[in-house]
């Protein structure tokens, strides 16, 4: 490999913003953009006249509701690094979206709201992160309103999640006495609300304020000391090694409404955050973003209709070594097709570029014209591979679906089909009569698809919901018996055409498992 190539993916930083919903998540991203200069203003995309929404919430549903449900991909440049950021959906009936953009970062940034401390959906993420041995930043958030007290969150951090934490700087006061943060690692004190001049004051040898200041005498510098001499004496050594290994996680304080503490992270975390990372096949290599030299990525995400005008499709793929070329040949690992490509794309959410060239640890967008399927692994050379498969969550919740229209079936299935590529909705059919199941992990993914079907394929739907439902599928289907389909045990076909059980409830699922043993049943996760 030449040396600027790898020097390039060297300078690649790749992660994903988790957290529990109105932490703040997606005002740090912003923050984040801004001193990438990606945006000039909280709110609006760089050159548009567009209304104040989050400029990573674009699809209009996120903008009425303002919630992220979809994973936005923004990139810029800091300080000789190309950060790519995966802001991910916010609500809870979006984990599975969540759970496959986390396969294709290098590292997280768990944001925490300081009143709060850790919620539910942050613990869930959380454990996706561990479970997959994915570094983690931690960014406590709202240190400009009353919250709970710093050591209490740290404290909360290492026993409701199970990992070590290391403070790499301390609040001075909260809420309306907040004063600024003690970074511990720059070695210096940053003041709240100043000016840009007298931002950064020195501390001496002895970890006290070098200058004199009114902030002295207060008694939140005076607990910050004492909490700081308490960490230094009691606290978790700092390892730059177990942050790489995802044993510790690096704590930051600040408050991303007021863009404070934002640009301390941003700049300490590009220091120690991963590089490009290996990545595993099926038949269990490693492919090393520098060692192998040939293109390759796999697609985690299909978004339908980013530009509603044109009713494009965009598969979103993760380089995982080498470099990408607009106009080379890539072939299709699960067909073995090969095709040129001349259409790509990069994103500031829905602001997009055409893009000549990226490489390992960038992700692109490839038109799609209904070729790929999530999880679809992607080469540059003659060697195929697939890369492990990415996770598919078992669906509790099901509707029948019609088109209110009957003279607009075509557009009805059409839609449909584009929007159950994208991997929120699950689609079933029944075996004869061909009716349209849908089923989600959760409720809000039934209304955004009504929502969206309704915005962008001119189309009104009839939803029926059938209840919960257990789902599995089936290891041996050249044994299933269409009598064996009841109403407490419905037989389907997925939209691959595997056949699926569904039934009514756990009692159904045991009672047809006992009258038929040698049916193996199985779930996806």
């Amino acid at each position: 490999m030449n040396s600027n190539l790898e020097k390039d993916i060297l300078s690649r930083r790749t992660f994903a913003i988790i957290s529990h919903p109105d932490a703040g998540k997606t005002t740090i991203t912003e923050k984040l953009l801004l001193f990438g200069g990606a945006i000039r203003d909280a709110g609006t995309v760089k050159g548009k006249k567009t209304g104040k929404f989050a400029t990573s919430d674009w699809m209009e549903i996120e903008k009425q509701r303002g919630i992220s449900v979809t994973s936005s991909v923004m990139q810029f440049d800091y300080n000789g690094s190309r950060v790519n950021i995966l802001d991910t959906p916010g609500h809870q009936d979006f984990s599975e979206d969540t759970y496959r953009t986390l396969m294709a970062v290098d590292s997280a940034v768990m944001v925490v709201d300081a009143a709060k401390g850790i919620e539910a959906q942050t613990l869930k993420l959380f454990k996706v992160c561990k479970m997959r041995g994915i570094p983690i930043f931690t960014f406590i958030n709202k240190l400009d309103r009353q919250g709970k007290e710093p050591l209490e969150l740290i404290e909360e951090l290492e026993e409701v999640l199970g990992i070590n934490a290391y403070p790499m700087n301390w609040p001075i006061g909260m809420g309306k006495e907040f004063l600024g943060i003690y970074d511990r690692y720059n070695k210096r004190i940053e003041q709240f609300r100043t000016d840009e001049a007298e931002r950064f004051l020195p501390i001496d040898d002895n970890g006290e304020l070098a200058v004199e200041h009114p902030m002295k005498v207060t008694s939140y510098y005076s607990q910050a000391m004492d909490d700081i001499l308490l960490l230094d004496e009691a606290g978790n050594a700092y390892s730059e090694e177990k942050i790489r290994r995802g044993e510790l996680t690096p704590v930051f304080f600040g408050s991303a409404l007021t863009n404070f503490g934002v640009q301390t992270f941003l700049e300490t975390y590009l220091q120690f955050a991963p590089t490009p990372q290996p990545r595993i096949t099926e038949d269990e290599q490693f492919i090393d973003p520098v060692e192998h030299d040939e293109f390759s990525g796999f697609i985690f995400k299909i978004q339908a209709n980013m530009n509603p005008a044109h009713r494009d499709r965009i598969a979103f793929v993760r380089i995982v070594s080498g470099k990408f070329e607009r106009g080379m040949n890539m072939t299709l690992s699960r067909t073995g097709k090969s095709f040129k490509v001349t259409q790509s794309t990069q994103f500031l959410a829905d602001d997009r570029e055409t893009v000549d060239e990226a490489v390992a640890g960038d992700i692109i967008g490839l038109y799609d014209t209904g070729t790929y399927q999530i999880g679809d692994t992607v080469v540059g050379g003659k060697k195929t591979f697939q890369f492990e498969k990415l996770p598919q969550f078992t669906p509790e919740l099901f509707v029948r679906v019609t088109a209110k229209n009957v003279m607009k079936s075509k557009q009805f299935h059409k839609g449909i089909l584009q929007l159950v590529q994208e991997g929120a909705i699950q689609y079933y059919k029944t075996l004869h009569t061909e009716e349209v199941i849908l089923g989600a992990v959760g409720q809000l993914q039934f209304e955004v698809f009504e929502h969206r079907m309704n915005n962008e394929y001119n189309l009104e739907v009839k939803m029926e919901p059938i209840g919960s439902k257990i789902a599995r599928w089936i290891e041996n289907e050249e044994d299933v018996k269409e009598s064996m389909s009841s109403g407490r045990s419905m037989l389907v076909k997925d939209r691959f055409d595997n056949l699926v059980f569904l039934f009514e409830n756990e009692f159904a699922m045991r009672w047809f498992a006992d009258k038929n043993e040698n049916i193996k049943l199985y779930s996806l996760l």
